[in-house]
């Protein structure tokens, strides 16, 4: 609990000790010095305007020299994280006072405190003491339902209802969400609906509370209803098509489609059904959804970025760049992951120097990282190796995280330069300041293999398997190297029968146990899984190796013509050649 929190309670004492003395009025300065003293948060402005109501209307509290020590105690002991202390000395001073003002302060301590029944307690002294104050019933209301006691909370419910019951309705499950029993809580706001049947929010809110405790065809039916009174009513398809999610969802966009299709001006139901489309991977139709939202909802940053990374991934690299380039005037909630896409926009299109412009503008994030290793590669593409290894050492990683993948990184450009020994060298000294860093111990491996160090290999991917000890490529990559560059067969097929185990599907995992049987001189076994690493994934490596089980077996033609595909597809793959150079001389 922060001064700052309890600082603006302070005030409100010290104001309305002023107003309770003979002769004095709360002038306007004096009013002006009180709000100065709050915090600077944002307020919506009917919270603010009812808080200014009610405090008019509030008793003239004497703040006499017994309240303010009890109060004092109550601010140290909340600044001290003392949190039972000041809770115990906020709810014996509202129980004195009967303050609202102390109360609504005593209800929120014994809340954070976890004490539901000083909670309560306090709460039903600060709405007895301040009924105007829509807050207090509804704390209150929270407070009763999540005890259980539903019959307490109704009154206070029809109460809240009766002053905008078409809002009331349509907040009402926030409330019913604290209570215990969904089937009591159901029958409540069957009884509080039935007070009027010809609102549209009501019929909803009985929805709400249907779904929530598993009555589909109830909550269905009351959307039905719903939909009469007020038909082409957005929020309640919104919530039929989230309950039919729950079972289909075809069903659910078939439902959003139908709707559109009777008011295509439902904007917020497109919406959703645009995002559907895109998590059922139905990226072309999801693009023409998000295309037509950036008309319905003008300068809308969500829509006209979700619209350029659909065009994106369409391949539509004019739209792209527009879209996303459009979402940046918009003024998004992360302006970085947008020049981070645009980066990848310019490279797609060719433009390197546009390209390293976007991704140099990332300043912090998510992207701060992935931007710099892009720039970094587009200046090493150039020959500016050096440029490139001083621009990732000058970033400064935002945690851990960030700060092996610059490790990793740097890696990268010089293994990709062939300079494995380099690489090796920065890999050893990101470990020495990450130690138990598995991604940084397994990319040491790989380059370990590249230098003839299988020791060193050997030991770091061992590492990474006790630190995650479900990884299947770690348990995929020691097997091979044992299958492919040692005798110690047996162990290589334990290792790889694990990883299988972990990974069934996984092409290389396939290929590598395709490739122990025929190291082990078991050719029939190995081309069975073989072959269905090819059918997963066509990669040059595995028709490397099915093409040479192929050849051995005696089935050459064969064999040559799934090199000579792979080779028109893959002409510089290292495997593939020294596999031609090997068998085919």
């Amino acid at each position: 609990m922060s001064h700052l929190k309890l600082l603006p309670l302070y005030a409100a004492l010290l104001l309305a000790a002023a107003c309770s003395q003979p002769g004095v009025k709360a002038t306007e300065p004096a009013a002006t010095a009180t709000q100065a003293s709050q915090p600077a948060t944002a307020q919506s402005e009917p919270v603010a305007a009812e808080e200014t109501t009610a405090e008019a209307n509030l008793p003239k509290q004497p703040l006499t020299p017994d309240i303010l020590f009890k109060f004092l105690v109550a601010e140290v002991a909340g600044q001290r994280g003392e949190i039972g202390i000041a809770q115990a000395a906020y709810l014996g001073l509202a129980r004195q006072t009967q303050d609202p003002r102390i109360a609504r302060r005593a209800a929120e301590v014994s809340m954070f405190a976890r004490d539901q029944a000083g909670a309560l307690e306090a709460a039903r002294m600060w709405a007895a003491g301040d009924q105007e104050s829509v807050r207090a019933q509804q704390t209150l209301a929270a407070l009763l339902l999540n005890e259980g006691r539903l019959g307490e909370a109704e009154p206070v419910l029809r109460t809240l209802l009766k002053g905008d019951p078409a809002n009331g309705f349509l907040h009402l499950s926030g409330l019913m969400g604290k209570a215990r029993d969904s089937e009591a809580a159901l029958g409540l706001v069957e009884r509080l609906a039935a007070d009027y049947p010809d609102l549209p929010e009501a019929r909803f809110a009985v929805a709400q509370a249907a779904a929530g405790s598993g009555r589909t065809e109830a909550a269905l039916s009351a959307l039905q209803q719903a939909d009469t009174l007020r038909p082409g009513w957005e929020p309640g398809a919104l919530l039929r098509a989230q309950i039919l999610a729950r079972s289909s969802h075809a069903e659910a966009m078939d439902f959003m489609r139908e709707f559109l299709a009777t008011y295509p001006k439902a904007r917020e139901v497109r919406l959703a059904y645009a995002r559907a489309l895109v998590n059922a991977n139905q990226f072309g139709a999801a693009r023409t959804e998000f295309t037509r939202l950036t008309a319905d909802f003008p300068r809308n940053a969500e829509v006209s970025f979700a619209a350029g990374l659909l065009s994106l991934q369409m391949g539509d690299l004019d739209a792209a760049r527009d879209l996303l380039t459009q979402t940046l005037a918009y003024d998004p909630r992360d302006p970085d992951t947008v020049r981070y896409y645009l980066g990848q926009v310019a490279e797609q299109m060719k433009q390197p120097e546009a390209a390293a412009a976007h991704y140099a503008a990332v300043g912090a994030g998510n992207y701060l990282v992935p931007a710099r290793a892009r720039q970094a590669a587009l200046l090493a593409g150039a020959g500016r190796l050096d440029e490139a290894r001083a621009l990732l050492a000058a970033t400064r990683g935002e945690n851990d995280v960030q700060s092996v993948r610059l490790v990793q990184a740097e890696s990268e450009l010089l293994r990709d330069s062939k300079a494995h020994a380099a690489a090796f060298d920065v890999l050893s000294q990101g470990i020495t300041r990450f130690p138990d860093s598995a991604d940084l111990l397994y990319d040491r491996a790989m380059v370990a293999e590249k230098l003839d160090r299988l020791d060193v290999l050997e030991a770091d991917l061992r590492r990474v398997i006790a630190l995650r000890p479900e990884d299947a490529q770690a348990y995929n990559a020691l097997g091979y190297t044992l299958a492919d560059r040692t005798d110690r067969l047996a162990e290589a097929i334990v290792l790889l029968d694990k990883a299988l185990a972990l990974a069934p599907e996984d092409p290389f995992i396939l290929d590598s146990v395709g490739w122990a049987q025929y190291r082990s001189g078991n050719l029939a076994r190995a081309q069975e899984f073989l072959e269905r690493a090819y059918r997963v994934r066509p990669d040059p490596e595995i028709a490397a190796h099915l093409g040479e089980v192929l050849w051995v077996r005696g089935a050459r033609e064969q064999a040559g013509k799934l090199w000579q595909t792979s080779l028109q597809a893959h002409p510089h793959n290292e495997v593939l050649l020294e596999t031609l150079r090997r068998l085919k001389p």
